[in-house]
């Protein structure tokens, strides 16, 4: 799981700051690094908190792509 959530913050970094979603992306990805932090500083982090950044994640990286697509074909 850890490396699909620095994968994630990847992506969501690259999220153009022209898009709707890159406000959003940020406030996920901030998320996911201190969820990250405080799991590698050895407390407990709740599986769920981690699933449910994940999911929103997954969300915004597929609705900023069909964004992006939908810009092009104009």
């Amino acid at each position: 799981m850890l490396s699909l959530i620095g994968l994630q913050i990847a992506r969501l970094e690259r999220i153009s700051a022209d898009s709707f979603w890159a406000h959003r992306a940020s406030g996920v990805k901030g998320s996911l690094l201190r969820l990250l932090e405080k799991s590698e500083k050895g407390h407990h982090v709740r599986e769920t908190d981690l699933q449910h950044m994940v999911d929103l994640g997954f969300f915004i990286l597929e609705m900023a792509a069909k964004e992006k697509t939908t810009q092009k074909s104009r």
